[in-house]
């Protein structure tokens, strides 16, 4: 619903026309919807796109080959075809047959053959088996694919779990050139830290930029689960000190960054993307000067 007073500023302002009446004003300000193919075959969560090519983009960094390139390709496919099968999902649960529900079984096959492709190609060029991560990052797609039907995806709870599902993305992919399994599994807790703390803190930056109040104590719940994540990091394979640091100095430049006036949005998704590159930029090359 749209609120009254907001709708009359608006209309006073001559950038709305009253109601029943159509003008070229209105007709300008009028929503654009997007093409049919794209609402179904392109994920509309743009941060999602920084946070799963993150794990792949480390995982070719750290251990260079076709193989660590085709499970980057592969878990790009993957967030892709989420977008038309949660489309079918839900369409299907509310027993209802649409257009788009048709196009999206479409989208999602070709997205899944591809998919497969690229995990077929993963295996074949593959120096060693890297399943273990992959098998250990179902559960939490599961949760977050659960949250998908039931359309409450944007909840923190599944966007957290299929974000560090996700980074699980760049353990198999260590795995896969021949990395050991200590530096796979430190390359996941890095970037799970710095995506637990990323997601509810930019959640908690759209809520001010709305005037809305946040919960401090869970966002210094989260903070300190990141700061967890990159230690145990750092424990497990010293090469990774350079990435656990700066998944620390990520959490110290957005506490610095909530103290000025809240920002847009777009402005957010762009300082967090180069917040990530630059922690996967960091983890690498500490680990190939090791």
């Amino acid at each position: 619903m749209t609120d009254p007073s907001v709708t009359g500023e608006l209309v006073g302002s001559g950038r709305v026309a009253p109601a029943g009446s159509v003008t070229g004003s209105a007709r300008a300000y009028a929503p654009r919807r997007r093409a049919s193919w794209k609402s179904v075959a392109l994920p509309s969560e743009h941060g999602g796109w920084g946070l799963t090519a993150e794990p792949g983009l480390l995982g070719i960094l750290l251990a260079p080959g076709w193989s660590s390139l085709w499970i980057a390709v592969a878990a790009l496919l993957a967030f892709t075809a989420r977008t038309p099968l949660k489309i079918l999902a839900v369409d299907l649960r509310r027993k209802r047959m649409l257009e788009r529900t048709r196009l999206a079984a479409l989208v999602g096959i070709a997205e899944l053959a591809l998919l497969a492709a690229c995990a077929t190609a993963a295996v074949a060029t593959a120096a060693a088996p890297f399943y273990w991560p992959l098998l250990a990052a179902v559960p939490l797609v599961g949760l977050q694919a659960f949250y998908d039907v039931r359309s409450r995806s944007r909840r923190l709870v599944p966007e957290l779990a299929g974000a560090v599902g996700v980074c699980a993305v760049a353990a198999m992919a260590v795995l896969a050139g021949g990395g050991s399994a200590l530096l796979a599994t430190g390359a996941w807790l890095v970037l799970s830290g710095r995506a637990v703390a990323s997601i509810p803190w930019v959640r908690a930056q759209v809520m001010r930029l709305h005037q809305r109040s946040t919960d401090g104590r869970a966002l210094i719940a989260t903070d300190a689960t990141a700061l967890v994540a990159a230690t145990a990091a750092f424990a497990l394979e010293p090469s990774l000190w350079p990435g656990s640091i700066a998944v620390a100095a990520t959490i110290g430049a957005q506490r610095l960054i909530e103290r000025a006036e809240p920002m847009p949005a777009p402005r957010l998704g762009a300082i967090q993307m180069a917040m990530g590159f630059a922690v996967v930029a960091i983890t690498a090359i500490g680990v190939a000067l090791a």
